[in-house]
């Protein structure tokens, strides 16, 4: 099941649902900025042909970078949601000017404690799995 509304408090979440897919903007311009202003400024993050050089596919988006978009689709589907932890495991690089799309799945649902936890998955075009990891997200009663 896909939600497509909104979620303000932990009653409205439910378990099993899908919240709607995000898809990044994964621009080189955007990697390029975001690298620099963190200080990533190495030529894996800024030009694709130094990346192959270094036996990428392409630029890369930092990781840091794919967990900021993880945060962002919490906070599109959820804008109360407080983000209480997320594990990333990052199989694969995420390439920039490639499009990837961001899914999640509400996989736990604590009301005492406010707690829902959701699966995260980055995959490109191709429906690999690039990043995948797990939120921890606190909402309001």
């Amino acid at each position: 099941m896909t939600i497509s509304k909104t979620i303000s408090k932990i009653m409205d979440v439910e378990f099993g649902a899908n919240l709607p897919a995000f898809e990044p903007d994964t621009s080189l311009e955007i990697v390029k900025t975001f690298a620099t202003l963190i200080g990533w400024d190495g030529a894996r993050f800024r030009d694709h042909e130094a990346a192959r050089k270094e036996g990428l596919a392409g630029a890369m988006v930092p990781g840091v970078l794919s967990q900021g978009y993880l945060v962002a689709m919490i906070h599109q589907w959820a804008p109360m949601a407080e983000i209480k932890a997320i594990d990333t495991v990052f199989r694969a690089p995420v390439i920039a000017d490639e499009p990837h799309s961001i899914t999640g799945v509400v996989t736990d649902i604590n009301e005492d404690e406010g707690l829902v936890e959701i699966d995260l998955t980055v995959a490109n075009e191709k429906g690999e799995t690039r990043v995948f990891g797990t939120a921890s997200v606190s909402l309001p009663a």
